[in-house]
């Protein structure tokens, strides 16, 4: 099956998830450490790679950035026009290995939990640097393979779940390591998905304070060099 078909079966599933209480605490974590990471601001344009249904691009343009949204899966892309209709945000179906922008185009780019589909890491890392303004930032969020969220899934692929058959989870290291400048690494979601939820939350104050590296959530912060194009290691 090929990867746009397969994850057009996937927005409604994706979206209902995030309406659980555990879906909804779990949004608000992952949501406060991107909006940390990538600073968005009224006025810039942002890109939004690997948009999914638009779930944290709205947090985006609640900002007051101007978002352009990327998605592989055309009805994922168009769950996101009708979510943010209204919004500055503007939506086209691409690959993230092959951005179809021209170089320094955007302030700021950012992809959340697209990466981990991607087999050639470096190569879709190379591009949201290509796209981005010197100057500019870029964060990448994934599924922390350090984490047990990450085992559950990969195991889920073993048995035949599509959308994990061919997932490749990385760990902070790998991920710090796709690029040449330096990083900003942090986590979040540090327990499990059938824990209490105000366990949950204790537990995640307490992974947060002691700056642990093992939460599911791990997103990667990177400013590109004003001197000299970001460029990715061979």
């Amino acid at each position: 099956m090929n990867r746009p078909k397969l994850f057009d079966r996937w927005p409604e599933k994706y979206d209902t998830w995030f309406q659980t209480p555990m879906g909804k605490l779990i949004k608000s974590y992952e949501t406060e450490l991107i909006l940390e990471m990538l600073n968005p601001s009224k006025g810039e344009l942002v890109l939004d790679a690997g948009c999914g249904t638009g779930i944290f691009t709205r947090d985006l343009t609640d900002a007051g950035a101007e978002v352009m949204g990327l998605e592989l899966s055309l009805t994922m892309v168009e769950g996101a026009g009708r979510r943010l209709s209204g919004s500055p945000f503007h939506m086209i179906q691409g690959d993230m290995l092959r951005l179809p922008f021209s170089d320094h185009v955007f302030d700021k780019a950012v992809s959340v939990t697209a990466i981990e589909f991607i087999k050639d890491a470096r190569g879709a890392v190379n591009e949201l640097f290509r796209v981005t303004k010197p100057g500019g930032i870029i964060v990448v969020a994934t599924l922390n393979s350090l984490s047990p969220w990450a085992e559950r899934r990969k195991m889920a692929g073993k048995k035949g779940h599509a959308i994990f058959r061919d997932v490749v989870f990385r760990s902070p290291e790998e991920i710090r390591g796709l690029v040449e400048a330096k990083a900003t690494v942090k986590t979040a979601i540090h327990f499990q998905k059938d824990e209490d939820v105000r366990k949950a939350k204790r537990m995640e104050e307490a992974g947060r304070s002691q700056g642990l590296l093992t939460g599911a959530f791990l997103a990667c912060r990177w400013k590109k060099p004003r001197h000299v194009e970001g460029h990715v290691k061979d």
